[in-house]
């Protein structure tokens, strides 16, 4: 961009690109800045000629971003947060604040925390807006970005920019559905593996033993729960087990088993989640129960926002009052 160009340059146009960046979508983009479909495709149109980029494609999926625009959006980004801190007052107020908090968690940290964090959103700061990003791949690239505040897993201890917050332990159970025949008589590991399974193999769950990187410095956990991980002596005697379902995550091995005569191996707080409360049943331990620590990961220096530094206390609240 030359300097006459940067002179000329609308600074809500770049509101309105980082905004396409995050959504991907014309009309959420406007929702989200309270502009009309024509007010964004017009000023996307003023930016592609001050750039001289498409920016943007639009495609089945949505408006597919240029290369020139991945490789600006996350300095651009940057840069908006700190005008935005440059210009906010010195301290943060929940209550009268419109912030959008920006979260990405799995299946598991929607379903056992989220909740708690709504609730106290909706009591502390009825103004502001909770966006749950999904938890994969470009997890690290938007906190990075700033276009996360923080991320719900579990990690092997993050690098030097990052902080993990650390909010509990979870504990992995075996659950059948209430009246199944594992819960009458004498529990042995015999009959457990012989009792069908539903295995949880999802690829983008963040807390597997076999950390996966996505992206500098941070690592995150390829399907937490998967039984091949935590099966102990059920996948060392691999002839002897049956797994009858594989699927993506435990939230849908729950289901199928609160239906079924089969058994899953699932987190304790999702067993004991109240939509669950009565139809399942946890089998008792057989051998040491496989913990997992859960936490949230920051950006350190996001920390310094006072927003920021909120909603990590507000995490911590939530995952105490589990």
């Amino acid at each position: 961009m030359s300097d006459v160009h940067f002179n000329q340059l609308d600074l809500n146009l770049l509101r309105v690109f980082d905004a396409l960046l995050d959504e991907r979508n014309v009309t959420r983009a406007g929702d989200r800045l309270g502009l009309s479909q024509s007010a964004v495709s017009h000023a996307l149109g003023r930016l592609r000629l001050t750039l001289g980029d498409d920016l943007f494609v639009r495609r089945s999926t949505g408006m597919e971003p240029t290369p020139r625009a991945l490789e600006i959006g996350p300095l651009l980004h940057t840069a908006l947060l700190q005008m935005h801190s440059a210009l906010a007052p010195a301290g943060f107020d929940p209550a009268s604040t419109e912030r959008r908090f920006t979260i990405a968690a799995g299946p598991y940290g929607c379903a056992v925390l989220i909740p708690a964090v709504v609730d106290a959103l909706q009591r502390l700061a009825p103004g502001a807006t909770l966006h749950i990003a999904a938890y994969g791949e470009g997890t690290v690239e938007a906190l990075d970005a700033g276009r996360n505040d923080a991320a719900i897993m579990g990690a092997d201890p993050p690098g030097r920019r990052f902080r993990f917050q650390r909010l509990f332990t979870e504990t992995m159970v075996w659950i059948v559905r209430a009246g199944h025949p594992l819960t009458q008589g004498d529990l042995t590991l015999q009959r457990l593996m012989e009792t069908p399974h539903i295995l949880v193999s999802g690829s983008e769950d963040p807390f597997d033993a076999e950390a996966g990187p996505v992206g500098p410095g941070l690592k995150y956990r390829r399907g937490w729960d998967r039984q091949e991980a935590h099966a102990g002596e059920l996948v060392r005697r691999p002839a002897a087990r049956k797994v009858a379902v594989v699927t993506p995550d435990s939230i849908s091995a729950l289901a199928i088993a609160t239906r079924s005569d089969m058994a899953a191996l699932i987190p304790r707080r999702l067993a004991l989640n109240a939509g669950a409360a009565g139809r399942v049943v946890v089998l008792p331990a057989l051998q040491p129960p496989v913990t997992l620590e859960i936490g949230a990961i920051f950006r350190e220096d996001r920390l310094a926002d006072p927003a920021v530094a909120w909603l990590s206390r507000i995490l911590a609240q939530a995952a105490a009052a589990l």
